[in-house]
């Protein structure tokens, strides 16, 4: 038998299970042992996604949990700011608490996310309408 590169052909016709007899190819002995190497590392990479998969969707009700708290924390702010300006007064504090409230979680479910983006668009509108500037930061 001739070896190429670590694959042998032209091998003896071993039996299948089913009983025919068939020819096939092996790799040989080096070939074989780095071929088994990837192959569990692959299992291992496969074994640490896996597990990263069911830690990610474990956090995602709490994720959207969060987010769906800010995007009501939002809304809650928004129509404060609405009322505030059919009343003609002016409330500083509301826009901090808007502010505050403008980066944070958008959540897991891309439903909600896409809600919360929208939400959190509104208010970055609305403080640039009224021309908030962050206190500085000591």
């Amino acid at each position: 038998m001739r070896e190429l590169g670590g694959v042998q052909a032209g091998g003896p016709l071993r039996r299948a299970r089913g009983g025919a007899a068939r020819a096939g190819f092996s790799l040989g002995g080096t070939a074989a042992s780095a071929a088994a190497g990837l192959l569990a590392g692959e299992a291992v990479a496969g074994i640490g996604l896996g597990l990263l998969a069911a830690q990610e969707s474990a956090e995602a009700p709490a994720r959207d949990a969060a987010a769906r708290a800010r995007a009501e924390g939002l809304l809650e702010e928004l129509t404060g700011l609405q009322r505030d300006l059919l009343r003609g007064r002016r409330d500083p504090g509301r826009l901090e608490r808007l502010a505050a409230l403008e980066a944070g979680e958008e959540g897991a479910d891309p439903a909600l996310r896409e809600a919360v983006r929208a939400i959190a668009l509104r208010a970055r509108l609305e403080l640039a309408r009224r021309g908030w500037e962050a206190p500085p930061t000591r």
